[in-house]
C-alpha cells in the first residue's frame, strides 16, 4: 500500500531536521508562556512518522488506505485468476512476512484486536473487537468483545464473530489475510501496537 505523498514528505523533513541522525525517535519540547502561570514545558518523545502523522492529521485530517485497498488474499486471487503465479506467491509471501516480521508479533493474551468492516454499497461501516486470550497448551483464544452492526443489519447470520476462534497458533493469521491488515488496529497494554492505514 503507497502512502500519502504529502505524509512521506511530512516525515522526511521531520527526519532531516537533524543532519546525518538517525531517524529512531525524536523528542519535541515546547515552551509556552501562559498568563499568571509564568512557563510551561511539555514534552512529547516518539518516531518522526508519528510526528508526522499528527502533523498531516492536522491538516488535512487522518491518513487512511483507499477503501477498496485489498486484502492479501484477494490480492492472491486476482492474480491466480490472471494466470500470474508468481503475483499469487507474492502476495501471500508479502502478507506473512509483514505479519510474523512486525515488531508486536506474535500476538499475546490480553491483545486487543479491531477490525474496520468499509461501508459496502447500501450496507454500513462497522467494526469488531476482539480479546485474544490464553487456551492453554501453547494455544491462544480471540474473543469476540463488541461489535457496531446495527440491529437493522443483525439478521444477515454471521456477519459478526466470524474470526472468534477458541484455540488457535496465531488467531490472528486468519483475519490478516482475509481482511488486511489496513483494517486492522492491535492494542496491547492501553497502546496501539498496529494502527492500520495510518502507518
Amino acid at each position: 500500500m503507497r502512502r500519502d505523498p504529502r505524509l512521506e514528505i511530512i516525515t522526511e523533513a521531520i527526519e532531516r531536521l537533524i543532519p546525518r541522525a538517525t531517524p529512531a525517535f525524536l523528542t519535541v519540547t515546547v515552551t509556552e508562556t501562559l498568563p499568571g502561570t509564568g512557563e510551561q514545558k511539555n514534552t512529547w518523545t516518539g518516531k518522526p512518522e508519528g510526528l508526522g502523522t499528527r502533523i498531516f492529521t492536522a491538516l488535512y485530517g487522518r491518513p487512511s488506505s483507499t477503501p477498496d485497498t485489498p486484502s492479501p488474499l484477494a490480492q492472491a486471487e486476482d492474480a491466480k485468476h490472471a494466470g500470474d503465479l508468481v503475483g499469487e506467491m507474492g502476495a501471500l509471501t508479502r502478507a506473512h512476512d509483514q505479519l510474523t516480521s512486525a515488531a508486536w508479533y506474535p500476538a499475546r493474551p490480553g491483545d486487543l484486536v479491531h477490525l474496520h468492516y468499509p461501508q459496502g454499497g447500501a450496507f454500513p461501516a462497522f467494526g469488531e473487537t476482539y480479546l485474544v486470550g490464553d487456551a492453554g497448551d501453547g494455544l491462544l483464544s480471540m474473543q469476540l468483545l463488541a461489535h457496531t452492526l446495527p440491529d437493522s443489519e443483525r439478521l444477515l447470520v454471521g456477519m459478526v464473530g466470524c474470526y472468534a476462534a477458541e484455540a488457535a497458533d496465531d488467531p490472528l493469521y486468519e483475519m490478516w489475510f482475509e481482511a488486511g491488515a489496513h483494517l486492522l488496529t492491535i492494542v496491547r497494554d492501553g497502546r496501539p501496537v498496529h494502527a492500520g492505514g495510518a502507518l
